[in-house]
């Protein structure tokens, strides 16, 4: 039981991080690839701050993410 807290609490750690970093690109790829305008000279740079916040809310998500996944491994290896 104990090694299934660790690694729960091992892959949300995982998905705490990632998560966050993964959001970030993509939603600055999207707002590049959409918008011409997005990053030009006179840009107010209002899209990067809400990559950024789009990214800083998506931690927790990303760590119950990683928690299920740990969580349904260990599921499916003891169903075996």
């Amino acid at each position: 039981m104990l090694r299934l807290i660790a690694r729960s609490f091992a892959f949300g750690l995982v998905g705490l991080i990632a998560t966050p970093i993964a959001v970030l690109f993509i939603v600055l790829v999207a707002a590049h690839t959409f918008d011409p305008r997005c990053g030009t000279p006179g840009d107010s740079g209002g899209r990067e701050i809400g990559a950024f916040a789009i990214a800083v809310f998506s931690a927790l998500p990303g760590f119950a993410i990683g928690v299920a996944v740990a969580l349904i491994q260990a599921y499916r290896s003891r169903a075996k």
